[in-house]
C-alpha cells in the first residue's frame, strides 16, 4: 500500500490540512498519513473539532482509520469504498459546523448523500453557516455541484446547540469556474441575527451595517433580521455583495460589551475590503474553492493570497501531482489557475 505522506505543520499548519487531505483521501481512494498534526500550535495535535470531520469522513468511505483520537499528532486513514449515506455528526460543544462540512462537502459530492450536524453555527475562527449557504455554496452551483444547507437552530460558543441539516447531489457535470472580476454590484444582502437577545440588537447591527455601505454604493441593501432561540445568547451578521460574478461577503459575530453597531460596522468594512481590488473572489472563499476547482479546472482572481490558500494547494497537489498556478504574494490580490485539472 503506498501512503500519501503529508506533514501537518506545513504552512498554515492547522486543521485544514486535515480536512482537506482526508477529504481527497476518500475522493482519489488513496490512503493518507498525516504527521506532525498541528506540531506548531500552542495546543498540538487533534482537537474534537477535527475528530468530528475525520470521523464524518470515515462513516463516508468505511475507512480504517488509526490515530483518531484528541491530542494525536499521527493520523493514519485508509478508505474504503465511500457510498450515498445519511451522515450524522453531534458535536457536543461550540465546535464548528461548518469546519466539519468543509472535509464533508468536497467528498461528499463524488457520492452524494445527506447530513444533520450539530455544534456551533457562528463561532470564531471559521465561516458562519450563513457565509457558507449564501456564499460558498453560490459558488459551488456554478460549478455544476448542487447542495442544500437548512439552518434549523442557531449555535454560539460556548454553549453549541445549532443544528445544521443538508444534502449533496451527486456531482455529474463538473463545470470550469472562470470568475476574475466583478465589474458591477447588483446589490447588498445579509442576514443580522440575534439569539436568546432582544430583538433591538439584531436590527442595530443591520442598520449600522447598512449606513456604511450606503455611504459609498448606491445600490439597493437588503439586510434580512433574524430572532431566535437556542441554547446560548449570540448575535452577529453576514453582509454579501451580489456581482455581476460571484459573491463576496464580510462578517462579525457579537460578544458581552462589544456594541451592536461595532458589529454591524465591522462586517461593511470588512466586505468593502474585499471590494477593493475589485477581484471576483473574497479571501475566505479562494482557500474554499481550491479542492473543487482542481475537478473542474478555470481560474479565479482573489482578493488576498491567503497562508490557507496556498497551504490547501500543496495539500491537493500532494495528492493530484501539479494542479495550479498561483499568480502574486502571500497578503496581496492575485490569480490561482488551474493548469492540470484531475480527473477522477
Amino acid at each position: 500500500m503506498e501512503w500519501v505522506e503529508i506533514d501537518g505543520s506545513y504552512g498554515e499548519g492547522g486543521g485544514q490540512i486535515l480536512r482537506t487531505a482526508v477529504a481527497l483521501s476518500v475522493i482519489t481512494g488513496k490512503p493518507v498519513r498525516i504527521h506532525r498534526i498541528r506540531a506548531n500550535r500552542p495546543n498540538p495535535g487533534l482537537r474534537p473539532q477535527h475528530l468530528h470531520g475525520i470521523l464524518a469522513l470515515k462513516k463516508l468511505s468505511n475507512a480504517r482509520v488509526k490515530g483518531a483520537k484528541v491530542g494525536s499528532t499521527v493520523l493514519e486513514f485508509v478508505p474504503g469504498r465511500a457510498e450515498p449515506k445519511h451522515i450524522k455528526v453531534p458535536i457536543k460543544t461550540a465546535g464548528s459546523i461548518t469546519l466539519v462540512l468543509q472535509a464533508l462537502l468536497p467528498a461528499m459530492a463524488f457520492v452524494g448523500g445527506s447530513f444533520e450536524v450539530t455544534g456551533g453555527t457562528d463561532v470564531p475562527w471559521s465561516p458562519s453557516v450563513d457565509y457558507l449557504r449564501h456564499v460558498t455554496l453560490f459558488a459551488l452551483e456554478k460549478m455544476g455541484l448542487r447542495a442544500e444547507i437548512e439552518l434549523r437552530r442557531r449555535g454560539h460558543y460556548p454553549k453549541g446547540g445549532g443544528l445544521v441539516l443538508g444534502r449533496v447531489e451527486r456531482w455529474e457535470e463538473r463545470k470550469p469556474l472562470v470568475a476574475l472580476e466583478w465589474r458591477k454590484i447588483e446589490r447588498f444582502a445579509g442576514i443580522s441575527h440575534a439569539t436568546n437577545l432582544p430583538a433591538h440588537v439584531a436590527e442595530r447591527q443591520a442598520k449600522s451595517a447598512e449606513e456604511k455601505l450606503r455611504s459609498l454604493y448606491s445600490v439597493p441593501v437588503e439586510i434580512e433580521r433574524e430572532v431566535s432561540r437556542s441554547l446560548g445568547p449570540g448575535s452577529g451578521i453576514v453582509v454579501w455583495a451580489e456581482t455581476d460574478s460571484l459573491r463576496l461577503a464580510g462578517d462579525a459575530l457579537g460578544k458581552r460589551g462589544k456594541p451592536a453597531e461595532v458589529v454591524g460596522r465591522e462586517a461593511a468594512e470588512e466586505l468593502i475590503e474585499q471590494l477593493t481590488p475589485r477581484k471576483a473572489v473574497d479571501r475566505f472563499l479562494g482557500d474554499q474553492l481550491i479542492p473543487f476547482m482542481a475537478f473542474t479546472g478555470g481560474e479565479i482572481g482573489v482578493a488576498e493570497i491567503t497562508n490557507h490558500l496556498v497551504t490547501n494547494v500543496w495539500v491537493v497537489e500532494q495528492f493530484l501531482g501539479r494542479t495550479f498556478e498561483v499568480e502574486g504574494e502571500i497578503g496581496e490580490p492575485g490569480v490561482v489557475r488551474v493548469v492540470r485539472k484531475a480527473e477522477v
